[in-house]
């Protein structure tokens, strides 16, 4: 099963400050086909001007993951942590027990992130942060696995929930694979460019819902940058 989810399709929050697009309940926008998938609870797209950004707030028992499409993002938070993650490169919160966090955009320019929340697969935990650069040279035609719930995944930021979210870049042409395991279930979201998906045809932005397809074939219409969630 591949359920194309358009980008105008989309949940959508104006904010002023923030231009958002939802592709799951979120905040002021519901659907109730669109709560969740898998583990997967919140993508975010989101778009926020220079010299602003989200002030502090609290969050509990959820791992959320920023990937950074364009500009930076600086992070500070109630555990003392604080980073700046540019374009390309990825940070993850362990909400855990419980953590109050800010995230701004200081740049003179717009940044645009891809907001994600899983759910964890335990509670009572310490809340944690990190941050690490991805080059995108290294996920050329291939997925790189950016965080995981599996101990495996060595270089990959750590997640406490049994997931991983996987990034790659494909040229115009270029095909790559990717095989699900029984009972997962895989959003795929091309940040850039255009692909097709087991026959199905996605743009930028747009969000593809993927169940009970054992082995996905991924081929790029235009040079493509790829983020995925793969989940229970």
């Amino acid at each position: 099963m591949i359920d194309l989810r358009p980008f105008n399709s989309l949940g959508v929050g104006h904010h002023g400050w923030l231009d958002a697009k939802h592709h799951f309940s979120f905040a002021d926008y519901y659907d109730p086909d669109r709560m969740a998938w898998g583990a997967l609870r919140v993508w975010n797209d989101d778009t926020i001007a220079p010299k602003s950004g989200f002030p502090p707030h609290g969050h509990a028992d959820m791992e959320i993951i920023t990937y950074v499409r364009e500009g930076a993002i600086s992070h500070q938070d109630s555990e003392g942590n604080q980073g700046r993650t540019e374009a390309g490169d990825v940070q993850v919160m362990s909400a855990g027990t419980g953590i109050r966090h800010a995230e701004y955009n200081l740049e003179d320019e717009q940044t645009q992130i891809f907001q994600i929340w899983i759910l964890p697969s335990s509670r009572g935990i310490a809340p944690s942060w990190g941050a690490k650069p991805f080059p995108k040279g290294d996920r050329a035609g291939r997925f790189v696995t950016l965080a995981s719930g599996y101990e495996a995944d060595i270089e990959a930021l750590p997640i406490r929930t049994d997931a991983r979210v996987l990034g790659a870049t494909l040229k115009a042409g270029q095909s790559t694979e990717y095989l699900l395991g029984n009972g997962r279930h895989a959003y795929l979201v091309p940040a850039k460019g255009s692909i097709e998906i087991n026959g199905v045809r996605a743009n930028a932005r747009d969000g593809i819902a993927i169940k009970d397809e054992a082995h996905l074939r991924i081929s790029a219409l235009e040079d493509t940058e790829l983020v995925m969630v793969d989940s229970v």
